[in-house]
């Protein structure tokens, strides 16, 4: 039976134990350290075409990783590539959607399948191109976002708006649509309140059911360090 528990508390890392025979799903490049018992075996995202379909058109990792207990049990350590939080979400009576880069780790019973979204979403939204991950069967999943993680419940009574970048998973249940979100009314007045409190467009969640926040934005803080450049530099050769 495979066990995840996590360990750590800032950047945790992902412990995995598997009994001989086990296996376990993880994104491409998560593993740390693992014991002989235990092999790694790449696999292909979905399928061959959805695969390709979400290389080139989201520009997002080809190969995933199976982990075998081919000789014994085992543990391994996995870990996001970009610092932040990690939580187990229990997939059955929900599943889940899962943003660009935040699926970690998934229980074999756990099968992740390729969904399109609109051309508007998939342009705009941020929230994973023109396919998004999402899943199906029984189990548990690993996510990771970046920074720290947070749940937020949506109610019909309670709609939720998130910012594209911070959206890590969200119920499958849940409609969501592009909004710009803003007290001002008219189609002018939201752009240009949109551009002066820097919040342009984000998601508006609808139905019940719950969403995973993370509390940095990849993008925002790419963008920072590409404006700040150059006070990022190596010390001169003396």
């Amino acid at each position: 039976m495979v066990r995840f528990d996590i360990t750590g508390g800032i950047d945790p890392l992902l412990c995995v134990s598997l009994d001989k025979g086990d296996k376990v799903l993880a994104e491409s490049n998560a593993m740390v350290a693992m014991d002989s018992t235990l092999a790694l075996k790449g696999r292909v995202k979905g399928g061959i075409m959805s695969s390709l379909a979400r290389k080139f058109l989201n520009d997002e990792t080809f190969f995933q990783q199976n982990i075998e207990a081919d000789k014994g049990p085992g543990q391994i350590l996995l870990a996001p590539n970009i610092p932040g939080d990690v939580r187990l979400l229990d997939v059955g009576e929900r599943q889940y959607m899962l943003a660009d880069g935040s699926f970690l780790a998934a229980t074999p019973s756990v099968t992740l399948a390729t969904k399109s979204q609109g051309i508007g979403r998939a342009i705009l939204g941020d929230s994973g191109g023109f396919f998004v991950m999402g899943t199906e069967g029984e189990g548990q999943i690993a996510v990771s976002g970046f920074g720290s993680l947070r749940e937020i419940e949506v109610t019909p009574e309670k709609p939720v708006f998130v910012d594209n970048g911070h959206l890590v998973a969200w119920d499958a249940s849940l409609d969501y649509e592009l909004s710009l979100n803003t007290g001002r009314t008219g189609l002018l007045g939201k752009l240009v309140n949109s551009q002066t409190t820097g919040e342009c467009i984000v998601l508006r969640f609808r139905g019940t059911g719950r969403i995973l926040v993370c509390s940095r934005n990849k993008g925002g803080f790419i963008e920072w360090i590409l404006q700040n450049g150059n006070f990022i530099k190596a010390p001169a050769n003396e």
